[in-house]
């Protein structure tokens, strides 16, 4: 198989105590959070193979950016210093993404391709083989603790269809928190900054003030799950695409329409009639459908067990007026729609 040049940021665990997790039982208001008591720590992180760019006069970093998501924390850490490119548009399920020719044109003329990693970007080889195989390329992900999906919770049929998507059982779907979406960030500035380190100070100044709104972001979103009666922090999703958030904001998610990291794969019967009996044994009252999925097995599950569908935003940010247009509102937005879901 071909093996793409790749460049891993190899970086320290991100240690980042937020929040006591919530316990079973009412629980306060979490304070705020403030740089003070939310650090990163400062990684002792060595960049292989990535390499300076000489840029002319006037010319900028060359980089593309695999999902919408990743390409709106680029933007907030490069501004106007980079011409970026996104491959995914708007609404669009990654998981069966096809990359067009002019996709191959951009990732062959970039100086750097940005991806999230942990097989989320099934195409990508090819692309970038089609592509000359010479584009040096960050892993954001890298730096996170990946999900790993237990045995227990997946039968063989649904394990032989995440094989068949390649997640080789790692969750791809990391950015679903935002302390992990200040490890993207993190890997972010220093990918930019080595590749352009004239403009290092204003990278390193972006980043900061960005990590600040992602920590307020993060007390945010613990304030508002806290509001949700511990009996009632269950999720059922379309796909497994909830698990970190799950994990990290302490719910719980007992089903999933699709149960398995890729929207592509098939429920077969036996799960399905698992998934109705979990419904009913917790009594569900929602089913949390991404935008970009086709929810036909999600909508025949709701109508067969009387439950309503709520939208998320989880592979892709939302167009103009949705108020899921950057990575802040799309998160502000999904945990909204969950906490109203589930009180």
């Amino acid at each position: 198989m071909f093996k793409p040049s790749k460049v891993v940021l190899i970086s320290s665990m991100v240690l980042l105590w937020l929040l006591a997790a919530q316990c079973n039982g009412a629980q306060p208001t979490p304070p705020p959070v403030s740089p003070e008591t939310v650090t990163t720590t400062q990684p002792e992180a060595t960049v292989k193979e990535l390499k300076a760019i000489p840029l002319a006069a006037g010319e900028k970093l060359k980089i593309v950016a695999t999902s919408n998501i990743i390409g709106d924390m680029v933007r907030q850490v490069a501004g106007d210093n980079v011409e970026l490119v996104i491959l995914f548009p708007l609404g669009v399920d990654a998981h069966g993404y096809v990359p067009t020719p002019q996709d191959t044109v951009a990732v062959s003329q970039a100086h750097l391709i940005l991806v999230n990693g942990l097989h989320y970007e099934e195409f990508l080889d090819k692309l970038l083989q089609n592509a000359g195989g010479q584009t040096q390329l960050v892993e954001l992900s890298t730096g996170v603790e990946p999900r790993v999906l237990v045995e227990s919770e997946h039968d063989e049929h649904a394990a032989e269809e995440e094989s068949e998507h390649h997640h080789d059982g790692s969750d791809p779907h990391a950015w679903l928190t935002a302390v992990n979406a200040l490890v993207y960030v993190q890997n972010i500035k220093l990918a930019l900054t080595t590749l352009d380190p004239a403009q290092a100070t204003v990278y390193e100044t972006n980043a900061a003030n960005y990590n600040k709104q992602l920590q307020e972001l993060e007390t945010w979103i613990n304030t508002q799950i806290a509001t949700i009666p511990p009996e009632k922090r269950r999720l059922v999703t379309d796909h497994d695409a909830l698990g970190y958030y799950a994990d990290h904001y302490k719910l719980t998610v007992i089903g999933a329409v699709i149960p398995g990291y890729s929207s592509m794969a098939e429920p077969s019967a036996q799960e399905m009639v698992a998934l109705q009996e979990a419904i009913k044994s917790y009594n569900v009252k929602a089913i949390f459908v991404g935008t970009t999925v086709n929810p036909n097995l999600s909508k025949q599950v709701s109508q067969d067990m009387s439950v309503q569908l709520i939208s998320l935003y989880t592979e892709s940010l939302g167009a103009a007026g949705s108020g899921a247009e950057t990575y802040l509102d799309y998160m502000r937005y999904n945990t909204t729609a969950i906490v109203q879901g589930l009180k």
